[in-house]
């Protein structure tokens, strides 16, 4: 207990030492440095980053830890942070794009040993989403620590909950280190119709919900969204300084085809052309920030997708020019837009070719109602209309899980 505590107040001492307070400082002191140190005073402080409030809990304890690439500490992975501290992680469970960040969109991530610290690596996407009795039989402790985009589709909010599930059935605790989310400010979006759950949308909430993972596990548990109404023994590390009406710069881009601050911003919006044959830029070095296809119809800027390690191994119109718009050069309002889409069908000849015919388009959106409304001409401000009363049910629920001050 010792050893992590002063390891912890090392830490926290260099990482807090710009918080002191205006009063503590020399009354000559200018209004400039007043300001900054203000401003540090607020800064952000994920739950990972204050051990003093969770290192005590893995005491004597075997730790297993559903993470990947964005399980950051200042410029360390949590991992070689909590192993200095001499906690025994037994192993590693690792979600979509896998534990370093680097696998393609949909490409399998294969069981592996960790070069770094030998821990054994058990992947959670592919045929195995859900840890197993077996795999959790050494384990007494379950650490969530992953940066989530905020929005339905991504797939890291679907490991948590099998996550939270098999910690339910196997009786294991689980801490869930929280994160803001870079699209918390808002709430839109249709509500997911439980027919298309999938693993792609497994809750009933909006395309963008306005949640950190923490509020959302509260929400599954609270809700009873797991297997027969399994409760999970759940604690969470809240943020420390964080509030909903704050925007919030990744320091680490959480997947590979979100490099930065504006493709997060579009992710909700462009997310859905994956049901079309438009691409948003995979194959290029600034994916989903731009839109097209082939053909002069989509417009005059043109850029070309090639296959690029670690970001698009085989991207739609792989060596193909490709015609359309560049939001980087565009004014983005904040929120989330159906108006790409609809812009995108306009412009298409043969409309029927538009979505896909795997009608993947369904599971994205949560329902079958935008593709035929899309169809029918209707508009982006009638299209809306028609999400306005799940969307108020939604954020009366959404109130009982709020862990942060809301944006409204």
């Amino acid at each position: 207990m010792n050893k992590l505590l002063v390891i912890a107040s090392l830490f926290l001492f260099t990482n807090l030492s710009t918080h002191t307070s205006c009063t503590e400082k020399k009354l000559t002191e200018t209004k400039a440095d007043t300001a900054i140190a203000d401003s540090s005073a607020k800064k952000i402080l994920t739950g990972a980053e204050q051990f003093e409030k969770y290192l005590p809990l893995l005491m004597n304890k075997n730790i297993a830890l559903v993470v990947n690439h964005t399980a950051v500490v200042g410029n360390a992975h949590l991992i070689d942070t909590l192993l200095a501290s001499g906690v025994n992680i037994k192993k590693i469970f690792a979600p979509e794009h896998g534990f370093r960040g680097k696998a393609d969109a949909g490409e399998k991530v294969n069981n592996e040993t960790d070069k770094k610290t030998g821990l054994p690596i058990i992947s959670l996407y592919g045929n195995n989403k859900k840890p197993t009795a077996q795999q959790l039989k050494d384990v007494d402790l379950v650490i969530f620590d992953i940066q989530d985009a905020g929005v339905r589709f991504y797939t890291y909010i679907s490991t948590m909950h099998y996550t939270m599930e098999a910690c339910a059935e196997n009786k294991k605790e689980l801490l869930i280190l929280d994160r803001p989310n870079p699209n918390g400010y808002y709430v839109d979006g249709p509500v997911l119709d439980m027919k298309y759950k999938s693993f792609i949308g497994m809750h009933p909430i909006p395309l963008v919900h306005g949640l950190s993972v923490g509020e959302l596990a509260l929400m599954i548990n609270g809700e009873k969204w797991l297997d027969s109404g399994k409760v999970c023994n759940l604690k969470v590390i809240t943020n420390k300084n964080y509030s909903h009406k704050d925007t919030y710069s990744l320091p680490v881009k959480p997947s590979p085809n979100l490099p930065n601050d504006l493709a997060i911003k579009l992710y909700p919006s462009l997310g859905l052309f994956e049901g079309t044959i438009i691409s948003v830029g995979r194959g290029t070095t600034f994916p989903f920030q731009v839109i097209g296809a082939p053909g002069k119809n989509y417009g005059s800027f043109t850029f070309t997708p090639k296959s690029l390690d670690g970001m698009a191994k085989n991207p739609p119109y792989e060596n193909k020019v490709c015609n359309g718009r560049d939001l980087r050069s565009e004014k983005i309002t904040d929120g989330f837009s159906v108006s790409y889409l609809i812009d995108m069908y306009t412009k298409t000849a043969n409309k029927d070719t538009f979505f896909l015919k795997t009608n993947f388009i369904n599971k994205l959106a949560g329902n079958d109602k935008l593709k035929e409304q899309i169809r029918s001409g209707m508009t982006e401000a009638q299209i809306k209309e028609t999400w306005k009363a799940d969307l108020e049910k939604y954020k009366a629920i959404r109130k009982k899980y709020l862990l942060y001050q809301d944006f409204e």
